[in-house]
């Protein structure tokens, strides 16, 4: 009924999940979508968060063309590896733990991915992230994502008092699958390693609605508080972080292609078989401003 709903409201044919979070478009073509199709989906994957569409043929350059109608893209993030991108592509971020020649094609191998938000370490994060499925294990690889509106709107009333007004890091020594970042030196302490501040709660600059903004929990740390103090504190909200009751996973075919909203979903990736081949291409859309 809801995606009923929801498909005649916004004249595509929208699938909810069924779970925390998510939908699925049907029946179109990403490379051949006309403007009033473009808002359509603009505004079914605000409302719904993350969005999948299957069965798409999209070269590098159609992936990148049509990144590129929700914003301008960020270059890739350079790899663990110290390569940044695919040749003349510098948008396309490779995820794969593919190895030819004796060097990895692209990033984060085949283990588990902890929760996180993509790049929230620099000032200004990205607003979307598209991910590509080019190759998938038969097994194991699902990438799962949580509602962070829903998150926050479940605190405890004191738990959101006590986080109002107050920033957290967001650390950028490691990336999500845990590889020390490229030309990073590491600190044990969080206080003092790399990363940019923001707000715990995010005002979502389209919707205005409240997210719990946390990114990542290793390394994290909220200003103000002493290091025991913050790391008791964030304990208590990553407690709340629970992806049965506010998420979706998504189990991967070729041609899927994933478009979530960075500024209040955090996803992570189950660990696969590290003899099978996974190859995804990542854009990331520019984010507008600093989080708020």
């Amino acid at each position: 009924m809801m995606g009923d709903l929801l498909a005649s409201r916004v004249g595509l044919d929208v699938v909810v999940t069924g779970k925390g979070v998510g939908a699925e478009v049907r029946g179109i073509d990403l490379r051949k979508l006309d403007d009033q199709q473009f808002a359509d989906l603009h505004q079914a994957w605000l409302d719904n968060l993350v969005l999948l569409v299957r069965d798409q043929a999209l070269s590098d350059a159609d992936l990148i063309a049509f990144s590129r109608r929700f914003g301008d893209l960020d270059l890739a993030p350079i790899q663990e590896t110290g390569r940044r991108f695919v040749e003349g592509l510098p948008e396309l971020y490779v995820v794969s733990n593919v190895v030819e020649g004796g060097v990895p094609i692209g990033s984060l191998g085949n283990g588990e991915a902890v929760w996180h938000t993509d790049m929230s370490y620099v000032e200004v994060p990205p607003q979307a992230s598209a991910l590509y499925a080019l190759e998938v294990p038969p097994t194991g690889g699902n990438t799962s994502f949580i509602d962070m509106y829903a998150v926050y709107e479940a605190l405890p009333d004191d738990l959101q008092a006590r986080i109002a007004g107050r920033r957290v890091k967001h650390d950028g020594t490691y990336n999500s699958g845990g590889f020390l970042r490229q030309g990073v030196t590491p600190s044990d302490d969080p206080r003092k390693a790399p990363g940019s501040l923001h707000p715990l709660v995010y005002t979502h600059p389209e919707t205005r609605r409240p997210a719990l903004y946390l990114g990542r929990r290793r390394n994290a740390y909220i200003d103000g508080l002493d290091l025991a103090e913050s790391e008791a504190l964030l304990d208590e909200l990553w407690d709340h972080v629970d992806g049965d009751r506010f998420g979706w996973s998504h189990h991967w075919r070729k041609g899927d292609l994933v478009l979530w909203d960075n500024r209040c979903t955090m996803h992570r990736r189950d660990a696969f078989d590290p003899a099978a081949r996974r190859v995804m291409h990542r854009t990331q859309i520019k984010g507008t401003g600093r989080p708020a």
